[in-house]
């Protein structure tokens, strides 16, 4: 019934591949985040670990209280569906998404946070930067209980190292599961994914994994030289 979503901008390729909306609020009470704004675990070696998601569940009382404050003070409720800013060039777009009380929309704003003098539609702006960091950091900085989220299923994306052997890498390894089963529409920019188990994931070897991680390099177990 409300959502942040992200995406877009200057990235490196597969970024998108593994981005998720950093806010969910569900019918039900329960709530989804992850606040981008945290540092983010050591790596474990070559591996880039990302911090868990994080999850509630809230009564009525605070999700009414949410909410109305997305509709009012974070500006839902008059917004328009896009808002751009032309004096910026290669930044992301932030996503609201609401469908309670009667509001039913999608309010697309383009370099949220990036509001240099003569911006459009700053004071909008500054509603909906204010409910971002609501949003993202819903659990006041550790001051509101929630516990870590763990996934039912992970999505594995496969990106060629074009001939680049990586850090430490390891031999293909899964015996059911070839470079094959993950699949994408690779002409039109997608790369190969798989949604993969957490018994899959775990004989990686890689702790703390729940926010998901990048950089391990795997060698194909048919091809001599190629990694993913």
């Amino acid at each position: 019934i409300l959502r942040l979503d992200e995406g877009g901008g200057l990235m490196i390729r597969g970024a998108n591949e593994t981005m998720v909306p950093p806010f969910t609020l569900y019918g039900d009470g329960t709530v989804i985040f992850r606040n981008p704004m945290l540092e983010p675990p050591p790596p474990a070696g070559p591996v880039f670990l990302k911090n868990p998601m994080r999850t509630a569940k809230l009564d009525e009382a605070q999700i009414q209280d949410l909410l109305t404050f997305a509709v009012t003070e974070g500006g839902l409720g008059a917004a328009k569906p896009q808002y751009d800013n032309p004096m910026v060039a290669d930044a992301g777009m932030s996503v609201f998404t609401i469908n309670a009380g009667g509001v039913e929309k999608t309010v697309n704003v383009y370099a949220l946070g990036l509001n240099d003098g003569g911006v459009p539609d700053l004071p909008a702006r500054l509603q909906f930067q204010k409910l971002a960091e609501r949003l993202t950091n819903f659990d006041e900085n550790g001051t509101f209980a929630t516990d870590v989220y763990v996934p039912a299923a992970y999505r594995g994306v496969l990106l060629d190292t074009e001939g680049f052997p990586g850090e430490a890498p390891i031999e293909w390894p899964w015996d059911d599961i070839t470079p094959a089963d993950f699949k994408g529409d690779v002409a039109n920019g997608e790369l190969p994914r798989r949604v993969m188990t957490p018994e899959e994931i775990e004989v990686l070897g890689i702790d703390g994994i729940e926010g998901g991680f990048e950089g391990l390099t795997i060698m194909d177990p048919d091809v001599p030289g190629k990694g993913y």
